[in-house]
């Protein structure tokens, strides 16, 4: 099994378990805070099972339905997970207000401090297995888990770090205010995760700094006089690279399907292991870039 569904197990698994706890805490207690804890480790379990079937099914092989592969279910399931926490965040802003409006005792306190401080231990110990797998791999999914799973990391803290003051306090608008405050954070850090899965999803190109490389590899071939309508594209943990690469005419096409793959290799070579490369070379005689000059606009 690979790391990243290794990851995708371990988190559905902690998700699970902290759904239970959680949900049957948060309904006798009453608190509004430990409730929208328990809704967003549901949406996490949803989120984790969801992860596991995108990444298993994105690594399959190319087909005859699907010529390119199913990459794009990484950065789908990027934008899912972004948009269900955004979804259960406002619902959690319409609990918090309820409450605001029309107050209810809390019950259960010490039950309720015991379960998130659980929590907060578990999500911690996942939140260092993620980020490991997330650098290891550079995968978005496992990446968009991570920083999900680190959202609930600080939410637990601020959900228990609540139940203490009102513990010894006695304030229990702090419960809904807090509330509030979690869905607030939830919906900004899933900005970024929506964002560049969309991006994917509309064939975002390759940073400048890595079209640069490419572009540096070619120059540094002697053999290729020229290049131009260089494309690249990301999809995924899939990267696909196209260009023209103009040779002298004289040049036999064994020669230059020789060098094609040796820039091939060099520009493969630019990307990490776990990244899959796929790169189209058209071998031109003659620099036909001004001759199709309109094909180059944008």
């Amino acid at each position: 099994m690979r790391l990243e569904k290794k990851a995708t197990v371990a988190s559905s698994s902690v998700a699970a378990l902290l759904v239970f706890l959680k949900l049957a805490v948060g309904i006798l207690s009453g608190s509004i805070a430990i409730l929208a804890s328990a809704i967003d480790s549901l949406l996490d379990l949803i989120v984790s099972l969801f992860n596991y079937f995108a990444l298993h099914n994105a690594e399959k092989n190319p087909d005859e339905k699907f010529h390119f592969g199913r990459s794009k279910l990484e950065p789908l399931a990027a934008v899912i997970e972004g948009t269900i926490i955004s979804l259960s965040a406002l619902f959690i802003l319409y609990e918090a207000t309820s409450k605001i409006l029309h107050p209810v005792t809390m019950r259960h306190m010490s039950e309720g401090i015991m379960v998130m401080i659980a929590s907060f231990v578990i999500t911690a110990l996942l939140v260092l297995f993620l980020n490991y797998v997330a650098e290891k791999t550079k995968n978005m999914v496992i990446k968009a888990d991570a920083l999900h799973y680190k959202t609930d990391l600080f939410s637990n803290g601020a959900v228990l770090l609540a139940l203490l003051i009102i513990h010894y306090t006695g304030q229990e608008l702090i419960d809904p205010i807090l509330g509030i405050g979690i869905a607030i954070y939830m919906i900004y850090s899933t900005l970024p995760i929506i964002k560049e899965g969309v991006l994917m999803l509309l064939d975002v190109a390759l940073d400048k700094e890595d079209v640069d490389k490419i572009i540096q590899v070619l120059k540094e071939e002697p053999e290729i006089t020229n290049y131009h309508y260089l494309r690249t594209r990301v999809s995924g943990s899939h990267i696909f690279i196209s260009f023209h690469a103009v040779f002298n005419n004289e040049i036999s096409l064994y020669n230059a399907h020789t060098i094609a793959d040796k820039v091939e290799a060099k520009i493969k070579q630019l990307f990490d292991d776990d990244k899959k490369v796929h790169i189209l070379v058209h071998m031109d005689p003659y620099d036909d870039a001004e001759i199709n000059e309109e094909e180059e606009e944008w």
